[in-house]
Protein backbone atom coordinates (compact mmCIF):
# COMPACT_ATOMS: atom_id res chain seq x y z
CA UNK A 1 0.00 0.00 0.00
CA UNK A 2 3.17 2.25 0.25
CA UNK A 3 2.63 3.07 -3.63
CA UNK A 4 -0.51 4.06 -2.99
CA UNK A 5 0.37 6.51 -0.55
CA UNK A 6 3.20 7.71 -2.56
CA UNK A 7 1.55 8.36 -5.79
CA UNK A 8 -1.44 10.27 -3.92
CA UNK A 9 1.16 12.69 -2.21
CA UNK A 10 2.38 13.06 -5.80
CA UNK A 11 -0.34 14.29 -7.28
CA UNK A 12 -1.26 16.03 -4.52
CA UNK A 13 2.06 17.84 -4.87
CA UNK A 14 2.43 18.57 -8.48
CA UNK A 15 -1.30 19.91 -7.82
CA UNK A 16 -0.01 22.27 -5.20
CA UNK A 17 2.90 23.35 -7.98
CA UNK A 18 0.04 23.78 -10.51
CA UNK A 19 -1.50 26.14 -7.58
CA UNK A 20 1.69 27.62 -6.95
CA UNK A 21 2.16 28.86 -11.14
CA UNK A 22 -1.27 30.11 -10.79
CA UNK A 23 -1.24 32.18 -7.71
CA UNK A 24 2.57 33.28 -8.68
CA UNK A 25 3.38 33.15 -12.31
CA UNK A 26 -0.02 33.62 -14.04
CA UNK A 27 -2.22 35.75 -11.25
CA UNK A 28 -2.72 38.62 -13.73
CA UNK A 29 -4.36 36.44 -16.14
CA UNK A 30 -8.12 36.75 -16.13
CA UNK A 31 -8.89 33.54 -16.27
CA UNK A 32 -6.78 32.61 -13.26
CA UNK A 33 -7.56 36.00 -11.24
CA UNK A 34 -11.21 35.96 -11.54
CA UNK A 35 -11.99 32.37 -12.84
CA UNK A 36 -10.47 30.36 -10.42
CA UNK A 37 -9.59 33.19 -7.57
CA UNK A 38 -12.85 35.48 -7.47
CA UNK A 39 -10.60 38.62 -7.73
CA UNK A 40 -11.82 41.36 -9.84
CA UNK A 41 -9.87 42.95 -12.48
CA UNK A 42 -9.95 46.47 -10.22
CA UNK A 43 -8.60 44.23 -7.46
CA UNK A 44 -5.59 42.33 -8.91
CA UNK A 45 -3.35 44.86 -8.43
CA UNK A 46 -4.23 45.34 -4.44
CA UNK A 47 -4.02 41.45 -3.90
CA UNK A 48 -1.70 40.30 -5.54
CA UNK A 49 1.14 39.87 -2.81
CA UNK A 50 -0.95 37.85 -1.07
CA UNK A 51 -1.89 35.41 -3.83
CA UNK A 52 1.97 35.62 -4.24
CA UNK A 53 2.89 35.04 -0.82
CA UNK A 54 0.59 32.40 -0.41
CA UNK A 55 1.71 30.69 -3.50
CA UNK A 56 4.68 29.93 -1.92
CA UNK A 57 3.02 28.04 0.74
CA UNK A 58 1.57 26.25 -1.22
CA UNK A 59 5.13 25.35 -2.95
CA UNK A 60 6.84 24.52 0.08
CA UNK A 61 3.99 22.16 0.74
CA UNK A 62 4.53 20.58 -2.28
CA UNK A 63 8.26 20.27 -2.18
CA UNK A 64 7.57 18.36 1.25
CA UNK A 65 5.19 16.12 -0.03
CA UNK A 66 7.54 15.35 -3.20
CA UNK A 67 10.54 14.93 -0.84
CA UNK A 68 8.91 12.63 0.88
CA UNK A 69 7.61 10.18 -1.75
CA UNK A 70 11.52 10.39 -3.24
CA UNK A 71 13.06 9.49 -0.07
CA UNK A 72 10.20 7.11 1.78
CA UNK A 73 11.33 3.75 0.49
CA UNK A 74 15.10 4.48 1.67
CA UNK A 75 14.30 6.79 4.82
CA UNK A 76 11.01 5.30 6.33
CA UNK A 77 10.66 7.55 9.11
CA UNK A 78 11.79 10.84 7.12
CA UNK A 79 9.87 10.64 4.27
CA UNK A 80 6.30 9.27 5.84
CA UNK A 81 7.13 12.70 8.18
CA UNK A 82 7.06 14.85 5.12
CA UNK A 83 4.19 13.13 3.21
CA UNK A 84 2.09 13.40 6.65
CA UNK A 85 3.07 16.92 7.77
CA UNK A 86 2.41 17.92 3.79
CA UNK A 87 -0.49 16.31 3.32
CA UNK A 88 -2.21 17.19 6.69
CA UNK A 89 -1.50 20.78 6.01
CA UNK A 90 -3.15 20.66 2.43
CA UNK A 91 -5.88 18.82 3.86
CA UNK A 92 -5.92 21.57 6.67
CA UNK A 93 -5.84 24.34 4.35
CA UNK A 94 -8.81 22.73 2.36
CA UNK A 95 -10.88 22.52 5.29
CA UNK A 96 -10.30 26.17 6.71
CA UNK A 97 -11.30 27.40 2.81
CA UNK A 98 -14.67 25.54 2.80
CA UNK A 99 -15.07 26.37 6.82
CA UNK A 100 -14.72 29.59 5.94
CA UNK A 101 -16.77 30.17 2.61
CA UNK A 102 -19.46 27.51 1.91
CA UNK A 103 -19.18 28.72 -2.29
CA UNK A 104 -15.19 27.53 -1.74
CA UNK A 105 -16.16 23.75 -1.58
CA UNK A 106 -15.60 22.75 -5.12
CA UNK A 107 -12.08 24.19 -4.67
CA UNK A 108 -11.73 22.76 -1.36
CA UNK A 109 -12.50 19.46 -2.84
CA UNK A 110 -9.88 19.70 -5.68
CA UNK A 111 -7.25 21.08 -3.03
CA UNK A 112 -8.15 17.95 -0.51
CA UNK A 113 -8.95 15.27 -2.08
CA UNK A 114 -5.59 13.47 -2.67
CA UNK A 115 -4.07 14.82 0.46
CA UNK A 116 -7.34 13.22 2.66
CA UNK A 117 -6.66 10.21 0.64
CA UNK A 118 -2.76 10.03 0.85
CA UNK A 119 -3.13 10.28 4.51
CA UNK A 120 -5.77 7.93 4.99
CA UNK A 121 -3.66 5.82 3.13
CA UNK A 122 -0.60 6.40 5.54
CA UNK A 123 -2.69 4.91 8.19
CA UNK A 124 -2.21 2.01 7.14
CA UNK A 125 1.77 2.12 7.06
CA UNK A 126 2.35 2.77 11.06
Amino acid sequence: MLIVVQILAALAGLLHVYIWVMECLRFSDPKVHHGVFRVAAEDVETVRSWAFNQGWYNLFLAIGALVGVAVVRSEAAVGMTLIVFACASMLGAALVLVLKDRSMASAALKQGLFPALALIFALTQL
